[in-house]
């Protein structure tokens, strides 16, 4: 049987600091998302970007840390970048809590360590 307990990974690349998310994010996830900010935070590059191709089910508990980050984010002068594609189910959250034009996102993790790579 598949294992679709989230995970979070953190690191560097590129100048960004990147945390992946993937399978199913609910609020028990909030010590691992909760960690990540603060590793982002602490490390101070002039980006984040969240990779969100990996997760297939998201509530609330995921909406309200990604606003809580974009807004320390803003507070730092720092960017905040939600790496798609996006999983329908993921998609709709954003859609339906009409929270989709308060973040910045990009097509993927790649695209952006590409561009990045290609500006250097």
């Amino acid at each position: 049987m598949w294992d679709s307990r989230a995970v979070v990974r953190v690191r560097e690349d590129a100048g960004v600091f990147i945390v992946i998310v993937a399978g199913e994010v609910d609020h028990d996830e909030d010590d691992l998302l909760g960690a990540a900010w603060e590793e982002a935070h602490d490390a101070g590059p002039s980006a984040t970007v969240v990779d969100l191709s990996g997760v297939t089910f998201a509530d609330s508990a995921l909406l309200n840390t990604l606003l809580h980050a974009h807004e320390r984010h803003r507070d730092d002068g720092r960017a905040l970048l939600l790496a798609g594609p996006l999983h329908p189910e993921v998609r709709a959250l954003f859609t339906l809590t009409g929270t989709f034009t308060h973040f910045t996102f990009v097509p993927s993790l790649q695209h952006v360590l590409h561009k990045r790579k290609t500006e250097d």
